[in-house]
């Protein structure tokens, strides 16, 4: 039988979101079951605990570009964690926490190995940064800093061995719908590949399987980020932001994550803005999200 094992990660921060509420949710998935549900699916799970997280406050004195340098702290930690962990069979599963924290997956990754490919599932691109927006939530900036757009902070996009982290060939927009015009700019000027969520929405699986057979293949290592902000917030309340009738279903995005986890290079799911202040205040939502997922993550063996 081959051997189910997957290395646990938490990253307890919301340095990059709106508002505080993501640092929770490690611990919130923990008390929801996740280790358990995956243990029921035959997986061993190694909990590694998680990084110093950081609660999010105003940032004043850097209105465009708030607390930067905890976003930089709790990336950093996560890359460390990532590259000790990283090994060539191994499988990371990263919870936190806002969507910042792929930057610390991705520098870790990169001391492993620089041929890797992200399959960004989100219904934003992150390709912001604080020159184009005035709001400086970083939370979707962070493909942004990953290939060090013009603008982005020196001291996120240099967290990882090389500058840029990624290049655009190296990512792949799923379910993505939500864009300001200079995101549009950005991928048709790199010619970035995406599978609008309009596409995804209609066949899931085969949209992803297509990905896994085409593009995912010229890497030796598929990482994944999923933010549950590609969720409609009816069909599963769990996200930080509460856009209604737009984004996937649930279980379109287990179909479609069911697919990206059959790809044999994947090594690495992070999973991002979850409040656990949203959803059933019985953490039923939370239980229901952790037990679909410790499902689809089971079968990916």
């Amino acid at each position: 039988m081959k051997n189910k094992h997957i290395t646990l990660i938490g990253a307890p921060s919301s340095a990059g979101a709106y508002g505080p509420g993501q640092e929770k949710a490690p611990q919130a998935l923990r008390d929801a079951g996740l280790v358990k549900f995956l243990e029921d699916r035959g997986i061993r799970v190694s909990d590694q605990g998680d990084v110093p997280g950081f609660r999010w406050r105003v940032d004043r004195e850097h209105p465009r570009s708030m607390n930067a340098g905890m976003v930089a702290s709790v990336a950093g930690a996560v890359a460390r964690e990532v590259q000790a962990a990283f090994h060539e069979d191994e499988k990371l599963l990263i919870i936190g926490g806002d969507c910042t924290i792929e930057l610390g997956v991705v520098a870790g990754c990169l001391h492993r190995s620089e041929n890797i490919g992200l399959v960004y599932i989100d219904l934003d691109t992150d390709l912001n940064t604080p020159h184009s927006v005035e709001d400086g939530a970083f939370d979707w900036m962070g493909v942004a800093h990953l290939l060090h757009l013009e603008g982005t902070e020196e001291k996120l996009a240099g967290l990882g061995k090389r500058v840029p982290m990624l290049h655009p060939s190296q990512v792949h927009f799923f379910a993505n719908g939500n864009m300001t015009g200079f995101e549009r700019t950005v991928i048709h000027q790199y010619n970035m590949a995406q599978t609008p969520v309009q596409e995804a929405a209609a066949d899931p699986a085969g949209a992803a399987g297509k990905i896994c057979a085409g593009w995912a293949r010229n890497f030796d290592h598929l990482l994944i980020h999923l933010d549950v902000d590609v969720l409609d917030y009816v069909d599963m309340p769990l996200a930080e932001n509460y856009r209604r009738q737009q984004g996937l279903k649930f279980d379109q995005l287990m179909l479609a994550l069911g697919e990206f986890l059959k790809a044999p290079n994947w090594r690495t799911l992070t999973v991002t803005e979850i409040n656990p202040d949203h959803g059933e205040s019985d953490a039923s939502t939370l239980r229901v999200f952790s037990e679909r997922l410790a499902a689809v993550l089971g079968d990916a063996f």
